[in-house]
């Protein structure tokens, strides 16, 4: 079914919705991006149909609703721990296709990796119901239509936003109640073309994938890369983590252990006990990175690629 819905009704019916649900969508931060005069686009609860950001690339992906970057996981003391909380709420988010797509590679290691099943993302992944965010011209450093993460059926609604209202496919009965409007023939449409194409290589053997390793392209990356970490907590599909033990000053028997977002292009990210490292340059971290997108995951999984 599908609805025109105008701004003024979509407002109310986000109203309706945040009663049961905190709705995150991409929004603009003014003046915090990467300089002073710059805003940032990153994922947010939104409450009015203004902030969401349609128009615009965000710089930040849909995974930190689901994988913040710091989550706490368990309060302790001396003698006994406890499960932190979830919220009680629902959660309603506005993705793109792409961010569709990556969240099922997020599936893929936090609740079907090998039969292991992380509990404190299960429990937020359980409560989404997906908007979906029309998307047919993309942006010049798209190119989803190579990976295969253009389309996708996986959404609760689907949303085309135009200058007067939007236009609304309801797919899941549990969100039709709130959407009612004038009945129109609505579903979503899909970027065909993207500026950029990338023709994705094939590692059919070991031979090709040990020659991958030695070339000398990677050591480009000891000067140019500054193994900051930034790349990996602003894609979509990167799921690396670290846990730490925050005891209060007050008490220094009582507690959290907190989850945080970690990244394989950090140094010292595979130092072992003894002082060995895996992968001790930039170069190094890059080719662990890069092989692991496009090889190591589909061989694990025999999927497509990240």
């Amino acid at each position: 079914m599908g609805y025109k819905i105008d701004n003024v009704k979509v407002n109310e019916i986000l109203s309706e919705l945040s009663k049961e649900y905190d709705i995150y969508a991409p929004k603009r931060f003014k003046k915090q991006g990467r300089y002073s005069d710059t805003d940032i686009i990153r994922y947010d609860i939104v409450t009015k149909a203004e902030e969401i950001v349609f128009d615009e690339k965000s710089d930040f992906p849909a995974k930190e609703v689901l994988s913040p970057i710091t989550q706490t996981l368990y309060y302790f003391t001396e003698d006994e721990y406890r499960e932190s909380k979830a919220n009680s709420k629902k959660i309603l988010i506005f993705m793109r296709p792409c961010d569709v797509a990556a969240m099922e590679h997020q599936n893929k290691i936090y609740l079907q990796n090998g039969g292991f099943c992380d509990t404190f993302y299960a429990r937020l992944e359980e409560k989404i119901k997906i908007v979906l965010m029309e998307c047919t011209t993309g942006w010049d450093t798209c190119f989803c239509v190579s990976m295969g993460s253009n389309k996708t059926n996986e959404y609760a609604a689907a949303v085309r936003a135009e200058e007067d209202g939007w236009k609304v496919e309801v797919k899941c009965g549990c969100l039709a109640p709130y959407f009612t409007g004038e009945e129109v023939d609505f579903t979503p449409e899909f970027i065909t073309q993207n500026e950029i194409k990338v023709t994705i290589p094939e590692i059919k053997d070991k031979k090709v994938l040990n020659a991958l390793k030695k070339h000398p392209m990677w050591k480009e990356y000891d000067s140019r890369c500054l193994s900051c970490g930034a790349c990996t907590i602003a894609c979509a599909t990167c799921t690396c983590f670290t846990t730490t033990d925050i005891v209060y000053n007050e008490n220094h028997n009582v507690g959290e252990r907190r989850r945080t977002a970690a990244s394989c292009q950090i140094a010292g990210f595979t130092d072992m006990a003894g002082g060995h490292s895996f992968r001790p340059t930039a170069g190094d971290r890059m080719r662990y990175k890069v092989l692991h997108k496009f090889h190591d995951y589909k061989a694990r999984f025999k999927d497509y690629h990240m």
